[in-house]
């Protein structure tokens, strides 16, 4: 099935037209993502909120969440941009104080004790056994020469590690995306449409570890509007 979908895909990698297009999709890539945590914006209100203005009926930390994940995205931009996107402990650390401030126990760092997932009976690793798998997982994912294949891979492991007490996802999202950015690749984004299609198969791949039917899921939501500007 996935080679079915990678022989679908022929996306000439093109760095600029490919941060030109997640640039002009910010609202949307903002609105999907805080909507599958269970924060109900409506696009126009995510759209007027990234415009400055606040927007009246939602708690103000919903709406800080909301902004973080706009700086986060708009960090990635640049860094990408200016070539300065790396996949190090250090620039998720920095990437976390960002998407991760006033809502995970504790941002800016790798989390310093256990953590469980709701609704799978996979215990992620011990906070001292981080450093490792963070090393694991960049081992790993270097073996993957397939661009997207290897940055859904990089985000899935690292939902599953739960590098930090919160955002674990989001950030895994932000990683992939960067990876496929920094390559000329355009990026992921995961409806909230497909929210309940997506949380089964992550609870699957909890349990599981294997890779496949997420890595299809992933593809699966590609923009076709995306694919045909990047086509050959």
């Amino acid at each position: 099935m996935i080679v079915k979908l990678m022989e679908h895909l022929h996306i000439q990698p093109n760095k600029q037209i490919a941060l030109m297009l997640a640039k002009r999709s910010l609202a949307e890539l903002v609105y999907d993502a805080v909507n599958l945590e269970g924060i109900n914006f409506t696009l126009p209100e995510v759209q007027t909120l990234l415009d400055g203005v606040t927007v009246g009926g939602h708690k103000l930390h919903d709406q800080e969440i909301t902004l973080n994940q706009s700086k986060a995205w708009k960090k990635i931009f640049a860094d990408v941009e200016s070539n300065r996107f790396e996949i190090t402990k250090d620039y998720l650390i920095a990437l976390h104080d960002i998407a991760g401030r006033n809502e995970a126990l504790e941002w800016g760092c790798f989390r310093t004790g256990g953590v469980t997932i709701a609704g799978t009976d996979y215990l992620p690793p011990k906070a001292s056994e981080l450093d490792a798998c963070f090393n694991l997982m960049l081992t790993e994912a270097n073996a993957i020469k397939d661009i997207f294949k290897q940055s859904i891979f990089i985000f899935l492991e690292m939902a599953r590690y739960q590098f930090f007490y919160d955002v674990n996802k989001r950030m895994g999202r932000f990683i992939m995306n960067g990876n496929l950015l920094q390559h000329g690749y355009p990026v992921i984004n995961v409806p909230v449409k497909r929210q309940l299609e997506f949380n089964e198969k992550m609870l699957n791949f909890y349990h599981s570890h294997n890779h496949q039917e997420m890595t299809v899921f992933m593809l699966s939501c590609l923009d076709d509007k995306v694919i045909k500007i990047m086509e050959a």
